[in-house]
């Protein structure tokens, strides 16, 4: 099966976005980042950074729902489960026709493809953590998350 170009961006995303190391500090200037270009845009989201139990970075900001609580735990559920971002896996699973929310595979309640998810991946750690936001459409959150992730390791690699 050939990809689509969607899928290929998604792939390559992953590829990129990989850090040389990540810790509290990583996860406040990270979050900080993110949150400020939020605040910039005016944008109603939550923030969330962690590694499996722990919540490392959350900003709540103005206009955001307790909705929002519930998308990001069952995003980054969803990330941490499988190691790739929401958005990679909700067009995977939409190119093979089906979905892992049905059948009974995995609970509604715990997960979802929802874009706005996307994994921590460490040079020779593999996944530690998720990223995610909550409170725009899929796709906005997403590129949210995505745009902060790359302008952050630009930094810190320059």
């Amino acid at each position: 099966m050939n990809d689509s170009p969607r899928l290929a961006e998604l792939r390559a995303q992953e590829e990129e976005l990989v850090f040389a190391g990540f810790d509290h500090h990583d996860a406040w200037r990270l979050g900080s980042l993110i949150a400020n270009h939020a605040i910039a845009s005016g944008f109603a989201v939550a923030i969330d950074i962690r590694r499996h139990n722990i919540v490392l970075f959350r900003c709540v900001l103005p206009g955001a729902t307790s909705d929002q609580e519930e998308w990001i735990r069952r995003k980054s559920n969803t990330v941490l489960r499988f190691e790739h971002s929401t958005a990679l896996l909700s067009e995977e699973f939409g190119a093979r026709g089906h979905s892992p929310l049905g059948g009974g595979w995995l609970n509604h309640d715990d997960y979802t493809l929802a874009g706005g998810s996307f994994p921590i991946r460490v040079h020779g750690a593999g996944v530690v953590g998720a990223i995610t936001a909550s409170g725009l459409a899929s796709d906005e959150d997403h590129q949210l998350v995505v745009d902060g992730i790359r302008n952050y390791l630009k930094t810190v690699r320059a």
